[in-house]
């Protein structure tokens, strides 16, 4: 049983114990959940919500540690959380994170959770959100979202968070370092990381590169994207990077954009509940998958049309749904 009150008052252990409970399968445990997140959410929606991506060896592991200590000598509480597309079993790179952040991790003002997906982004994505309503009921006024890698992650942090951070390594080329046009249309700034030592003029071209590329991608109406360069190492540019945070949560803030994007989150996690629900309900119920297996060999026949098909596989689950 979660003690409501020790959550409330930012109590660690409290809130990994609540966080453990939202990421549970169990009916029982997801019922209970449900009801301790009615319970809290009065009290969250108070953070500012920071999404960092970058490829693997950029250093974000060494930029939120430092980043994070920064914030909470700003006076911030930090939480951390980390989509890991990898397997709970083997670890991944987000559970040696932890143990990377040693600083960060030890201190009472900061709280980090990894996430493993077990290959299934979705429900992450769904219990990262849930997540950061418990961090923001605990007191944390910060919220850094980490996903590992470029991919689909990426999309899916975008939507649940108020500033959409990419970091990328100084050497110019490489075809942008394989990140996708849509995610850089996604970013909010790019930050070119290691910029120190023998990689510092490197890091110099690489900044106006990926300049120039920004200028041709699609904006945002309310923000125009920054380019910067840091050396999380060195702790170079760290107040840069903090006072383009704060910048844009002024400007966001005073026009309006902010509580509209979250609004438009909102929405936007709703349509996504309901889809996973919904395939939740189907692959739950038996009777129902083995039609639709019978469907796909049908199709595969080409004894039925795919839309003639879907409409009564449709029929199917409402004559399903009336019997109960």
């Amino acid at each position: 049983m979660i003690e409501v009150d020790k959550l409330l008052k930012g109590d660690r252990r409290s809130l990994a114990k609540a966080i453990t409970l939202i990421e549970s399968t169990k009916p029982t445990d997801q019922d209970e959940a449900q009801k301790l997140l009615e319970k809290i959410l009065p009290h969250a929606g108070k953070s500012f919500r920071l999404g960092i991506t970058g490829v693997p060896g950029v250093g974000k592991s060494t930029f939120i540690e430092n980043f994070g200590q920064y914030l909470i000598d700003k006076g911030h509480k930090v939480a951390v959380l980390a989509i890991d597309p990898s397997s709970p079993v083997s670890g991944g790179s987000i559970l040696g994170d932890k143990t990377r952040m040693e600083q960060l991790s030890h201190n009472e003002k900061a709280f980090i959770r990894p996430s493993p997906s077990a290959g299934f982004l979705g429900g992450v994505a769904q219990k990262t959100r849930e997540s950061v309503l418990l961090c923001e009921a605990a007191g944390y006024d910060f919220v850094l979202i980490e996903t590992v890698g470029v991919g689909q992650s990426e999309f899916e942090v975008a939507d649940m968070v108020d500033f959409f951070l990419v970091l990328m390594l100084p050497n110019a080329g490489d075809e942008l370092q394989g990140i996708k046009k849509g995610i850089l249309e996604l970013a909010d700034a790019v930050l070119i990381n290691k910029a120190d030592g023998d990689s510092l003029n490197q890091a110099m071209k690489t900044h106006a590169q990926y300049s120039s590329a920004m200028e041709l991608l699609r904006h945002k109406p309310h923000w125009k994207a920054q380019v910067l360069k840091c050396s999380a190492l060195e702790k170079t540019n760290i107040d840069a990077i903090y006072d383009m945070l704060e910048e844009y949560k002024k400007e966001t803030q005073a026009s309006g954009h902010f509580v509209e994007n979250r609004l438009n989150q909102n929405q936007k996690w709703f349509s996504k509940l309901i889809d996973e629900l919904f395939n939740s309900l189907i692959t739950g119920n038996n009777a129902l998958m083995k039609k639709k297996d019978t469907y796909i060999l049908s199709i595969k026949e080409q004894k039925i049309l795919p839309m003639t098909a879907a409409k009564n596989f449709l029929q199917d689950i409402l004559k399903s749904l009336g019997g109960k």
